[in-house]
Order: structure tokens, then sequence, then C-alpha cells
């Protein structure tokens, strides 16, 4: 912070401004300073002044957090002769501020965690804190909170503990876990009834239940695994505690997942779940909603706990099969938030009966997915008062998605085909309601794809049926109706004679607002699936795309359209399809013609990313099969559209998003026709490139990257796409050496990357021989270890590749100037290389970009074992052995275990799961 340690007062007065200004920018600025303040070195020092001040709640407040922030991010701050005074401090503050605010007990326990985790000299802290309290009733409830967080803060993302010291405190939480039971038993057992007591209890019981750690033998016996079923079992318990205590059962089932050897244990929750029954019974009489739900968590725990057992031996022991009972009694609860709890646990039983593919298996838990279809069928069904068409982006809409997910995964246990046609018999020999009709048709839907078109009746009969459904049926029923035909498109291919009723059914649709984007949907599925049947019809095709907008489309349905209708043109004969192309451009060209024209005269600009998208549709789908020698047919209307497109992002150069579309539009213009674009090369890259230097869009990278792509094996084209990449890197290096610039910029990076890669896999040696190739592998050295998906797997990509070139295809003539380039740049840089990825990998980067760095040791160590080997002891002898609070992070051995493992690994998943492993030393 400038100026200095800052005043109490000052502080107070930020802490007052930050909670009570009624001034929006006064309340910004006191929340910067104080962030500023949270991460200076005075912090420290000022917030352990605030909490023995006591002043008011919102300071102490803000000075607790500071002290977990602190402990949490910026411990190596202190000097380990300062930890003891540190710990004392706050043991202290937590015991004087017991009584003033809940939330500030919570944020001092989570900073005394947070210290007995990286505090080494701490031995067997949970010991001295039972010790030192566990006398004092009053002391009672923080002391729980402390031992609640404590294992809870053991995997926490925030502190990077390191393997060795995870294991150290897990196996010192192990033997110290029996004293915490005893202490919350006999906690139980003072205070009787007393609410808030027994929730800190069953939270902290639930918290080392987590972890992993508690004896099962023992609790198995236990005392306190009576009261929670007690209180579970009991009628008048509160909402609060019932929550608590069925959290604590979840997380005690889920830490027996392992249930053979945890048998005693598994046994007594077993049966005490079982009990549940009743209580849950009770409280659906009652309308609680809240204590239902609670029951269905434990009810689907106990199943997705037990689910081996009961698929290893059903019916028989712990594999009893009234765990699915309960579920579906569950389901068969009004609201539809109660089944939905459940559905994961249904997905992994069908997933594993899948697997094991036994037909007695199968048989003997297919009336259970048989009911529980039946039940969801029943929860699908829309209000009988609901007007117009289903929503399905509120709740509901979504529980009804998930239901048509679920389905799907487990209709192979009754059979597709068995399931449609009773469903169908439902709506042909009843007359149900109008929204039992849809729920059965929406159900229809979800499984129509799954089910064998190839000469079935039903199928035909179902559609014949559908399209000759009277208008005045309700609206949703014809939505849905929609729906399932979209999905019964295979039918229509193999049944040509269904495609004109069909067709003529969905243009109805498609004329009526509410259902014109559904029936568009299905209209471009039919088109994707039965595109040679279609092609007779392109023709009203392109009159609805002509008038595409007299519809009432989402955008998403318009450009679905658009696609069905490219996909059909493409499969016209050759010498139709430019002037079938050109016609279908057309509405969008004019389109940007009139933007452009009406931009000129009243200096305002439109918006014209929906033709731009709809026109990157049209040219992404339009796939003619072409002969060698043949011209593609696209190529004269591209060029035709070229000035527009040109003219259009020169309009808007300033705008990313617009710039963006139009990159996009070029880039599928190119890859429509491929080397047919050649006569837009010399003007597009020369645009691209003017328009960077003044506006950077990452985009133009990505565009350049499929030019590339395209023209890089052209030897007349190379020294050109050179020359671009070159003049698209001044701009891109000077915006990424800002300060934190790759980390701001990372669709850049992944761009850049992207383009060089391309470089590296079409034309390595008009690469590796440039003066640009140093600049760009220095940046790409910085760059791993930027923490951004993409972008880093962009880098990691380009590196790989790069490195790979020197081996790979040794049978080509250009492969020795290959080697030798390598072998120079690696000279150069494989050192730096090498200890950066280590450093990244086990500093700055998640475990799942970790098979990407394996894969770039890997190439290295392909490409010079010998050298590699040096360069990694290097880069091993620079990483940090122990943390700031004196734990060991990597020993010596471990060290030379990790060097040994990768460099006699024989394949990269060897060295995958070396660096796997090693890493969790540092995290």
């Amino acid at each position: 912070m400038e100026g200095g340690k800052p005043s109490l007062t000052l502080v107070y007065q930020a802490v007052q401004a930050l909670y009570h200004d009624p001034d929006p920018a006064g309340k910004e600025r006191a929340s910067v300073w104080l962030g500023e303040l949270q991460r200076s070195m005075y912090a420290w020092e000022i917030s352990d002044q605030l909490l023995q001040l006591k002043q008011d709640v919102e300071s102490c407040y803000f000075a607790a957090q500071t002290m977990k922030m602190k402990i949490q991010t910026s411990f190596f701050e202190l000097p380990p002769e300062t930890h003891n005074a540190l710990r004392d401090s706050l043991l202290s503050h937590i015991q004087n501020l017991k009584d003033l605010s809940p939330i500030i007990v919570t944020q001092l326990a989570l900073a005394i965690a947070d210290l007995a985790l990286q505090m080494a000299s701490w031995k067997g802290c949970v010991h001295t804190l039972i010790e030192k309290y566990n006398n004092d009733i009053s002391s009672m409830p923080f002391l729980i909170e402390i031992l609640t967080v404590l294992p809870e803060e053991v995997h926490s993302r925030s502190l990077r503990i390191g393997a060795n010291r995870r294991t150290e405190i897990i196996e010192d939480l192990a033997y110290y876990s029996s004293t915490v039971v005893t202490l919350l038993t006999s906690c139980v057992e003072k205070t009787g009834n007393d609410e808030k007591m027994l929730i800190k209890v069953f939270r902290c019981l639930g918290s080392w239940f987590n972890l992993g750690v508690l004896d099962s033998n023992f609790m198995a016996s236990n005392q306190l695994l009576m009261v929670l079923f007690q209180v579970l079992q009991r009628d008048e318990t509160s909402t609060n505690l019932h929550e608590a205590a069925s959290d604590c059962v979840c997380s005690s089932l889920y830490a027996i997942e392992n249930v053979d050897t945890n048998m005693a244990l598994a046994l007594q929750l077993f049966q005490g779940v079982l009990t549940l029954e009743t209580a849950y019974h009770m409280a659906v009489a009652r309308e609680d909603l809240d204590k239902v739900l609670n029951y269905c968590r434990i009810f689907t725990e106990l199943c997705e706990t037990f689910l081996e057992t009961t698929v290893r031996s059903p019916g028989q022991g712990m594999g009893d099969l009234r765990t699915l009972e309960l579920l579906l009694i569950c389901a068969g609860h009004p609201q539809y938030e109660v089944v939905e709890i459940s559905f994961n646990f249904w997905y992994r039983l069908g997933e594993h009966l899948y697997k094991i593919n036994d037909a007695a298996l199968h048989s003997i838990f297919r009336p259970y997915i048989q009911r529980l279809l039946h039940c969801l069928a029943r929860h699908c069904q829309l209000d009988p008062d609901h007007e117009g068409i289903p929503e399905d982006t509120d709740d509901f809409g979504e529980f009804r998605m998930r239901v048509s997910d679920l389905v799907k995964d487990v209709i192979f246990l009754v059979g597709s085909m068995e399931c449609f046609s009773q469903l169908y018999s439902t709506l042909k020999e009843g007359n149900p309601p109008w929204e039992v009709t849809e729920a059965v048709l929406f159900i229809m839907a979800a499984i129509a794809k799954s089910v064998d078109p190839e000469n079935n009746p039903t199928l035909s009969e179902v559609l014949q049926q559908v399209v000759l459904l009277p208008e005045s049926v309700h609206m949703a029923v014809r939505y849905t109706s929609i729906e399932l035909v979209g999905e019964m498109s295979e039918v229509v291919d193999r049944n040509p004679r269904f495609l004109d009723p069909v067709l003529n059914y969905l243009m109805k649709g498609l004329r009526e607002k509410p259902l014109a984007s559904a029936a568009a949907k299905a209209i471009h599925n039919i088109c994707s699936v039965c595109r040679d049947h279609m092609a007779q019809h392109f023709q009203g095709l392109l009159d609805i795309a002509r008038s595409l907008d007299s519809f009432a489309l989402s955008t998403e349905a318009a450009v679905g359209l658009l696609k069905g209708t490219a996909l059909v043109l493409g499969r016209l004969p050759l010498e139709k399809i430019a002037e079938c192309l050109s016609d279908l451009c057309a509405v969008q060209v004019l389109a940007l013609k009139k933007l452009l024209s009406e931009d000129s005269t009243n200096g305002k600009s439109a918006d014209p990313t929906v033709w731009l998208d709809r026109l990157a549709v049209i040219f992404r789908h339009t796939n003619p099969i072409v002969e060698n020698g043949q011209t593609h047919p696209c190529q004269k209307v591209i060029q035709e559209i070229w000035p527009v497109l040109s003219e259009t992002l020169n309009i808007h150069q300033a705008d990313n998003r617009i710039v963006e579309r139009c990159c996009r539009c070029l880039r599928f213009a190119v890859r429509c026709v491929g080397k047919g674009s050649a006569s837009l090369l010399q003007p597009l890259v020369t645009q691209m490139v003017g328009v960077y230097q003044v506006y950077p869009h990452s985009c133009f990278l990505y565009l350049g990257s499929i030019l590339v792509d395209e023209y890089g094996m052209e030897e007349g084209c190379r020294q050109g796409l050179l020359d671009m990449l070159q003049a698209l890197c001044m701009p891109t290096f000077q915006l990424l050496e800002q300060p934190n610039g790759l980390r701001n910029h990372p669709d850049t990076v992944d761009d850049l990357f992207r383009l060089a890669t391309r470089f590296v896999q079409r034309s390595p040696v008009t690469l590796l021989s440039s003066s640009i190739i140093v600049h760009i592998i220095q940046c790409a050295i910085a760059a791993t270890s930027l923490d951004h998906r993409d972008a880093n797997c962009s880098v990691m990509k380009f590196v790989r590749d790069l490195i790979h070139t020197g081996v790979a295809n040794d049978h080509e003539e250009d492969f020795e100037v290959r080697k030798q380039l390598i072998g120079q740049a690696m000279e150069q840089h494989g050192q730096q290389l090498v200890t950066q990825l280590m450093h990244s990998c086990c500093f700055c980067l998640p475990p799942y970009t970790l098979p990407d760095v394996a894969e770039v040791l890997w190439e290295v160590m392909v490409f010079d074992r010998p050298t590699f080997c040096r360069w990694l002891e290097s880069a091993l002898k620079g990483l940090p052995k122990e943390t700031s609070g004196g734990a060991v992070t990597v020993t010596h051995k471990q060290l030379t275990d990790f060097h040994k493992q990768v460099t006699s690994a024989e394949e990269c998943k060897q060295v995958c799961w070396a660096i796997r492993e090693f890493t969790r030393l540092f995290r």
C-alpha cells in the first residue's frame, strides 16, 4: 500500500463506508481500498488489532475474514518464529468473540484450521484443542466449529499444502477421530435436546465422515448413530435439525462406498434408513416438502451406496430391493422436485446393467424401470389449465429435458419398441385429456430415435395419425407432436410416401407464431436425414428461405432452416448448385447491401450479424461432391459476395463482435470452396493485416490459420503466408507483453498458436527458417503457465507438434533440414522449456492439463533422451523442497524416483501417470 501503514481510524471509516455509505460509488471506493489493504503486509497487524479492540461486528468480521484470507494465500509472508504467536492470538480472539456473531466465529475457525494445516510445528492440534477447551461448556460451540472446518479444509483448493503434508495430516486426524466422536457424544449427553448444539454436532460428525477417517466398527456401535435416526424418525423435529441430520446420514452413506470393508457400519445404516419409510409418509401427510426432499436424498444415497451389492445379489441381504421401492415411493410424490433427486442413481443403475448385459438380471430390474417410466410420464404433464406451448426454459421445462435424457438412458431395459407401442396404445384406445396426450407424445419423442425404423408398422401408423391431428387440439399437443415428427425423420427417409403429408403438416406449424420454431427445427431434421428425397422439394425450401423473416422464428430456428436447405442444396445436380446457391444467398446479400447504403447516408451503423450468421451457415453446410478437375460450383458465388463482406468488415472494423462474425463467414466460405478461393487470398490477407494493426481482433489470427491450412502446402503461397504471419505477430506480441497480457487475452493466445500450429503442420521448414520462430517459441514458453483451458491446449499442441517435426516422416526429402532446425531450436530453448513446464504443472496448471504437458515432455525426450535427462534433473533441482510452514514438500527419494520414472518411460501415458502423482506433492 502506498503511504505506509494506515491508521485504525482510517480502516474503521472504510469498513463503515463499505457497509453503510448510501452512495454506491463510496462503497466501491471503500471496497477497492480495503482490498488493497488485505493484500498488503500491514493486514496481519491491523486485523489482529481490530479483533482485540472488538469495536463492532462489521470491523471484527472484516478482520476475521482478512486473517483467514492471509493465512490461506500469504502465509509465506510470516517468518516461522511468529507462527506460535499467531496461533495463540487467534485462539484468544475466538474465545473473546465467541458471543459476538456466528459468522465471525466461522471465519476465525477457518483461520485456525488453515494455520494448523500449514504449521508443521503444531503437532497433534486436535488433541491440544480438545484438552484446552473440552471442560468449558461455553467454549464448546467454537471448539466444535474448529473441529468441523478442519477436515473440510484438508482438501481445500486455496491451500497448496502438498500430498506429503496432506497424508501426514489425514493420518493424524484418523488417529484422533475417536477422541472427537467421544467428545461429540458427551456433548450430546451434557446438552440433551439443545437443538443448536445437536445441529453443530451433526455437522461436525458429517465433516469427519466426508474426510473418510472414522473407524467404521467404532461408529457402528456408537450412540450418535442412534441419536441421528431418532431425530429423523421424530415427527416434531424442526426443519433445520432435520436437514443437519439428513446431511450427516448422507455423508455416512457416502463414506462407506466400499461396503465390503465397512460391513458392520453398512448394516447399521442400511437398517436405520429402512426404518424411515413411516416418517416419510408422515412428512407427505403434513405436506412438509423440506422433510420429504431430505428423506428422498437419504433414500437415494442409500441406493447409490449399495448399487453394486444390489446388482450383484438382487433381493439378498443388503441387495434388498426394498431400497428401490423407497425410491419409487418418492417418485410417486406429486412434486416433481422429489423424483428429480434420484435421477443420477437411475442413470448409474442403467449404466451398470448395460455393461453387464445379462438378460436374466435385466428381467429382475425391468418392472422397476417400467414403474419409474410410468411416474415420469405423469410428472411431465402440464397443468390442465396451461395455455400455449410448453415452456422449455423455466424449471419445469428443464426438468422435462432431464426426464427426456434419463428415459433415453434406461429405455433399453424395457425395450424401445415395446414402450413406444404401449404409449401409443394408451392414446389410441383411451380418450385421455390433452395434458396426458401431450406428456405421452413427449416421452414417445424421447425414445423415437432408438426404435428400429426398418419395416415398422407401428411407427408408420404413429406418423400417419400425428400428421392428421386437427388444428383444434390444444396448442401444446400440436407443439409436442411437431417435435415427435422431427425425431421420426429416419422413418420418413425409409418411407418417402410420408414426405409430402409430413411437410404439409410442418408447413402449417411454420405459419403459426407459437409453433414456428419447433416446425423449423423439425424441417431441419428432415432435411438432414432425408437429403436425397428432399432434393425434389428444394424450390419449396428456397421459397421459405426467401421469406424467412415473415415467420416468427427464433434466431436458432431460422439458422437451422437455412442449414437444412444448404444440406439439401449440396445434393442437387452440380450444374444447378451455383444458381441455387446464389438465390439462397441473395436475400442476405441484399440485406447487407441495404445496411451499407443506409450506413453511408445516415452515418449510423446497423447490426449486420443476423445476415452474416445466415451466410455462414449456408457456406458451412453446402458440401457438394466435386470431382478432381471440376470447378467448384460455389466459387463464383463467393467471389461475387466478397466485396459486400469486405465492405461490411471495413465499416465495422472497431466492433469485435461483428468482425468475429465476418471472419466466421469468410472462414466457412474458404472451407466451402477450398483452393477455389485463391483469387480472394491477396485482398483478404491485405485487409486482415491492415485492420489488425489498428484493431487486434483475435479472430483474424484464427482466419489466418484457416488460410494456412488450405494453402500452406502450395509452394507459391508459402512466402505470402509467412509475411502474413509476421505482420500479425508484431501487434500480437505487443498486446501479450503488456502486464498480465497473457492472462487478459487468452483468445489471442489460443488463436495465435492455432495459426503457428497450422504452419508447423503445413510448411514447417518455412516457419523454422524464419526469424519470427524464436519469438513465437519464447512466447509459447511464457504461455505454458496460463491457466485457461483452450489457450493452454493450443500452446501445448504447438510445442508438441513443433518438436515432433524433428522426428516425423523421416522418409521425406526435407527431413534432415527439419531435424537440424529443431535441434538448433532445442539447443537454444530446451532447458528453459523443460524448467518452465515443470514449474507450471507444479504451481500454475489444473490437473486436466497434465496429459498435454506429458505429451510435450515425451516429444522432447523422443527427440533427444540423454539431453532431456540433464534438463529434467536441472529443472527438478530448482523446485522448493519445503513449504513456508516448515513441512517437507518433496523428499530427495521422491525427486529421484520421478526422474527415473519419466526418463525410463516407454510410452507417453507412463510420463503422464508420473507427472500426475508428482504434482500432487505441490497441490
